[in-house]
C-alpha cells in the first residue's frame, strides 16, 4: 500500500471560470487542501473524481460537510484527468461558480428499481425553476455519473431520453482501477452502489457537448449466436464459442487474450448510420466475453482498427478550439483509451495535449451520449467564457 504523502497544498491551474484543483489520494486534510485551492467564489456545484484506491465513503462525507451547503456529486474512477493529463491516485475537483452556472442534482439510488416517468418529471420541473431563475442564461446541458458495474447504463439513458428534450447529455461509468470490484457516485455525504446521479446546467457559458473516438471499421463481421443479454455475455460468436472466434478472427491465441488485446481490436455497432464500440470487458473461464455495455443474439459486430491517437486527439480537441479557446473542457475518457496509449507509449503526447487544453475529468468503465450508452470514447463538454463576462 502507498505511503501518506502527508499535508501537501492542491494544485490547481490558471484562475478561470471554472474552478479545478487537484491532490494525492493519501494528503492529509485532502478535502480542505481541495477547498482551500478551489477558492472563495461561491459555488453551484463541487464534482470529485476520486480514485479507486481511496477511501471514497470518508472523502464524500468530508467534501460534503466541508463544502456545506453547495452541494458535491461525484464517482470513483479508473484513472482521472487531471492537470498533468492522464494520472492516477489523484483527487480532481472541479467547481461550477453560481455566478454562471445554475444547477440541479437528481439521485437514482435503485438502478434495479427506478420510475423513469418520475424522473423526467424531476428533470422537467428542474429546468422549468433553472429557467426561471436564470432566463438570460440560454446555455444547458446534462451530466451522467452511473455506477459502472451496474450493467444499467443502457436502460438509463434509453429510459430518460424522452426527458432531455433539446439538452444534449454525456456522462461517464464509475471505476475501479482495474479491479472491477466496486464502483461508487458520490451524493449528500454518501458513496452508493448501483446508483446514478443526473446533474442538470444552465449556464451563461457557451458549450459544446461532444463525442469522439479514434476508430475505423473495418470490412471483417462477426455475428452473435448465443448470448445473455442481461449480464452482456456472449458465449457464442458465429456459432463457435465466443473466446476463441473472437481471437481466431484477430489471428490470436485464445489463451493470450487481455485487456490490451480488447484495448487494440474493439467491434462496432452501427446505430443510426453511426458506429458505436461495444468493448469487450473480459473472458470468463468458461471462454464467455463480458462486455462494457448492451448485447444481444442476432447483433451484427464489426471489428475495428484504431487511428493514431495522438494526432486523432489533436484535431479533435483542435476542431473543439478552433472558434474560440474552452475555459475547460469536462471529459469523461474510456479505461481502454488509457490502455491502449499505454500500451503503445503514447500517454506522455496525450498527456500533453489533455493539460495544454484544460482537461479535466476521468477514465471511465463507459460512456454516455445523448440516449446511447458507448465505450471506447471520450465524450465531455467544453466550457467557453461567454462574450459579456461581466457577473450580474
Amino acid at each position: 500500500m502507498d505511503q501518506a504523502v502527508g499535508w501537501a497544498p492542491a494544485r490547481t491551474r490558471a484562475p478561470g471560470i471554472v474552478k479545478t484543483a487537484f491532490v494525492h489520494r493519501d494528503t492529509q486534510d485532502a478535502v480542505a487542501q481541495l477547498a482551500a485551492a478551489l477558492g472563495p467564489d461561491t459555488l453551484s456545484l463541487v464534482v470529485l473524481f476520486v480514485s479507486g484506491n481511496a477511501n471514497a465513503t470518508q472523502i464524500i462525507a468530508r467534501a460534503a460537510d466541508r463544502f456545506a451547503p453547495t452541494p458535491v456529486v461525484g464517482c470513483t474512477t479508473a484513472g482521472e484527468l487531471a492537470g498533468d493529463g492522464y494520472t492516477e491516485d489523484q483527487i480532481v475537483a472541479i467547481g461550477l461558480p453560481a455566478t454562471h452556472f445554475e444547477t440541479r442534482a437528481i439521485l437514482v439510488p435503485d438502478l434495479n428499481d427506478f420510475s423513469a416517468p418520475d424522473i423526467i418529471h424531476e428533470m422537467i420541473r428542474n429546468r422549468t425553476e433553472m429557467g426561471e431563475a436564470r432566463p438570460e442564461w440560454p446555455h444547458e446541458f446534462t451530466f451522467l455519473l452511473i455506477d459502472g458495474l451496474s450493467t444499467k447504463e443502457d436502460a438509463l439513458t434509453s429510459e430518460l431520453a424522452l426527458g432531455l428534450g433539446p439538452v444534449p447529455l454525456f456522462g461517464g461509468s464509475a471505476g475501479d482501477g482495474t479491479r472491477f470490484g466496486h464502483t461508487y457516485v458520490l451524493h449528500q455525504g454518501r458513496a452508493h452502489e448501483n446508483a446514478a446521479i443526473l446533474t442538470q446546467v444552465r449556464t451563461r457559458c457557451p458549450i459544446k457537448v461532444f463525442k469522439t473516438d479514434h476508430l475505423v471499421p473495418t470490412s471483417q463481421r462477426m455475428v452473435v449466436t448465443d448470448a445473455d443479454p442481461s449480464k452482456r455475455i456472449v458465449r457464442e460468436i458465429n456459432a463457435e464459442p465466443a473466446a476463441r472466434e473472437y481471437a481466431r478472427v484477430l489471428g490470436k491465441d485464445p489463451e493470450q487474450l487481455d485487456t490490451f488485446t480488447f484495448a487494440a481490436h474493439p467491434v462496432v455497432v452501427q446505430i443510426g448510420g453511426q458506429h458505436h464500440v461495444r468493448a469487450i470487458q473480459r473472458v470468463d473461464e468458461n471462454g464467455d466475453l463480458v462486455f462494457f455495455s448492451a448485447i444481444d443474439e442476432g447483433l451484427v459486430l464489426t471489428l475495428a482498427e484504431p487511428m493514431d491517437m495522438i494526432s486523432h486527439l489533436g484535431q479533435e480537441i483542435g476542431a473543439l478550439t478552433q472558434s474560440a479557446q474552452p475555459d475547460a473542457i469536462l471529459g469523461c475518457d474510456c479505461i481502454l483509451r488509457r490502455l491502449e496509449a499505454q500500451q503503445k507509449q503514447m500517454t506522455g503526447a496525450l498527456s500533453e495535449i489533455l493539460s495544454d487544453n484544460n482537461v479535466v475529468g476521468f477514465s471511465t468503465y463507459g460512456e454516455q451520449f445523448n440516449s446511447i450508452h458507448v465505450n471506447q470514447t471520450l465524450t465531455g463538454v467544453a466550457i467557453y467564457p461567454p462574450e459579456d463576462d461581466g457577473h450580474d
